[in-house]
């Protein structure tokens, strides 16, 4: 277990970057133990698909391609909207409707922030407060359905999705406000107890999130190819 969590926190920190080839050795030293250990939590990390085989040999950190996003946040669709849908039809407890709120008034607080900071987009503990807030609402509706596998795959699908898709570095006023919308619109559903609204809801705001990161991953493949040109470019004097 200290293996799979030292190994999962280096990919999730950046301390072992998208292609770079795991050493088994060095984090057996680090943590003072056997290969076997270690070689048991990459194991586990291949199955997850945070590791991949190497043509050379051993594993390497993912580097996820354009149609891994796109499997990725189909993935989270179809489980997160077939799980809302069931806590809409089976109801909220008063206990959890007031967490649910409380997530949503993070995000407003955030953008009250923004405004009043006249700052373009969240910095960076910021934006640690909104992933917290986001994920924790996500997170949530899918423990109103009460079934622990769906949330333990979702999981593990958006910390793929954070850790090897391209970032931004903090969202901007207006794409706050549209999260805060979407997020108020499907706990509405949920509460009035309408699972296809809450079902239709959420689909949306899922593929508006698959198109925003999908259109990053567009504009880090142009820039890369163009830095690569003219990397390739003659020096002229």
């Amino acid at each position: 277990m200290k293996a799979y969590q030292l190994i999962q926190t280096k990919i999730a920190t950046g301390q072992l970057p998208a292609g770079t080839l795991l050493s088994e050795l060095a984090i057996a030293k680090e943590l003072g133990s056997s290969r076997t250990p270690v070689r048991e939590a990459a194991g586990q990390l291949l199955a997850e698909g945070l590791l991949d085989l190497n043509p050379g040999g051993g594993l390497v950190v993912t580097q996820l391609t354009r149609q891994a996003i796109i499997d990725l946040y189909e993935l989270r669709e179809a489980l997160e909207v077939f799980a809302v849908g069931r806590a809409a039809r089976d109801g909220v407890r008063p206990a959890d409707k007031t967490r649910l709120e409380s997530f949503l008034e993070e995000t407003q607080a955030l953008i009250r922030e923004l405004k009043n900071s006249g700052k373009p987009e969240l910095n960076v503990e910021q934006m640690k407060r909104f992933s917290v807030a986001d994920l924790s609402f996500h997170a949530l509706l899918i423990r109103l359905a009460a079934n622990v596998r769906i949330l333990k795959v979702v999981n593990d699908t958006r910390l793929m999705i954070r850790i090897f898709a391209i970032h931004k570095s903090g969202h901007c006023r207006e794409e706050l406000e549209r999260i805060y919308k979407h997020h108020r619109a499907i706990l509405q559903a949920v509460l009035q107890r309408n699972p296809e609204e809450a079902k239709r809801l959420l689909a949306e705001h899922i593929q508006a999130s698959a198109r925003e990161r999908l259109d990053e991953f567009d504009q880090w493949e142009r820039e890369s190819h163009l830095t690569a040109l003219d990397a390739s470019a003659p020096f002229v004097v």
